[in-house]
């Protein structure tokens, strides 16, 4: 059975959604990568810092792992057994990225506690930080870095899953349940 999983994708993506709701099929702890790293007020936490905690919330026996960051893949991948790309549409994690920026716009919900840290319509919409235009500009070229890592054989011990619509997650997430129950 697989203990230790990482879901990554380009924002806007699904993975906390998707996360979530994995690590409640398997009883498995759900870690937020954006939850380590951002400190309050927006600010980047260094990387010495993320880096304690990402090693702190990955000392133990199972998990779900939310997010990307690249520069932490010697931390997150050194126990990882499979890695789970969700690999939709751009214009799928376009509309994905666009409602949840209005969501979150609107309820101003707190989206890490303790941080204040908020969305707003600028932060959203027309600053060089939107998460809207992160996803536009980054879609693309993250396909190609996702293609290039499932076929890096540095990483070919790892089982990658590559998910490709909301219905293959989704029986994902229902085949892998069933394994846990049977085991």
């Amino acid at each position: 059975m697989v203990k230790k999983i990482n879901v990554i994708g380009t924002s806007g993506s699904g993975k906390s959604t998707f996360s979530i709701k994995l690590a409640e099929a398997l009883g498995y702890p759900y870690i937020e990568m954006d939850k380590l790293f951002w400190e309050p007020n927006w600010k980047w936490s260094t990387d010495e810092k993320f880096f304690d905690q990402l090693k702190t919330a990955l000392n133990r026996d199972t998990w779900v792992l939310d997010g990307n960051y690249s520069r932490s893949v010697p931390i997150k991948w050194q126990n990882v057994e499979m890695i789970i790309w969700l690999d939709y549409s751009f214009g799928r994690t376009l509309f994905q990225a666009v409602k949840r920026a209005v969501r979150r716009t609107l309820t101003q919900e707190e989206l890490w506690e303790g941080t204040n840290n908020r969305e707003s319509f600028k932060k959203s919409f027309f600053s060089k930080d939107s998460i809207i235009w992160w996803t536009i500009t980054t879609h693309k070229q993250n396909k190609i870095k996702y293609e290039n890592v499932m076929s890096d054989a540095r990483f070919a011990h790892l089982k990658f899953v590559r998910l490709k619509s909301h219905k293959e997650a989704a029986q994902f997430i229902e085949n892998l349940k069933k394994t846990v129950t049977q085991s």
